[in-house]
């Protein structure tokens, strides 16, 4: 009886911590309100453009996926052009989102740190020597409206902005 009661203790020892990590929920709380469908106008060089992304969970609310979608108008110097991209935001091992993965259409992929600032989240590219940094900031101006900007530095230190726009939330 006691070697049953021993088998049964100890199964349950090493299955509890399994069990109780595997149902952690993932720790979006910064994110969540970013998820779902957006519109904005961005402004900036090289033009203006009329864009729209997402932001959504996937594989078990294990990572976040935001895909963006632009259309750049026509100028002078340069042709009607489109541009998609696609960001893999992914929980590190106590449950935070610290890193980031972006790929687009012109072929850049850049790795990103995370940090969070009050109602910023801002995304800063690893530093790769002779290589932009790159700093993605999304300041949350309240549940319906975001204003992203898009900067580079060739130090890390001191940003330009590149590219800046408000997004509304459409669902």
């Amino acid at each position: 009886m006691r070697i049953k009661f021993l088998l049964v203790f100890a199964i349950a020892m090493f299955t509890f911590p399994l069990i109780t990590f595997s149902q952690q929920s993932a720790g979006w709380n910064k994110w969540d309100k970013l998820i779902g469908d957006w519109v904005g106008e961005g402004s900036g060089k090289p033009g203006q453009g009329d864009g729209t992304f997402t932001f959504k969970t996937d594989l078990d609310n294990k990572i976040l996926i935001r895909k963006g979608h632009t259309e750049f108008q026509a100028t002078d110097k340069k042709p009607a052009s489109t541009h998609d991209d696609l960001m893999i935001i992914s929980l590190d091992s106590k449950n935070i989102p610290s890193k980031a993965v972006y790929f687009d259409n012109e072929s850049h992929t850049i790795n990103y740190n995370i940090s969070y600032a009050g109602d910023t989240i801002v995304l800063t590219s690893e530093k790769i020597f002779n290589f932009p940094v790159f700093r993605l900031n999304y300041l949350l101006l309240d549940n319906e409206t975001v204003n992203i900007k898009f900067e580079m530095s060739r130090d890390g230190v001191s940003f330009m902005t590149y590219i800046e726009g408000i997004s509304k939330k459409r669902k």
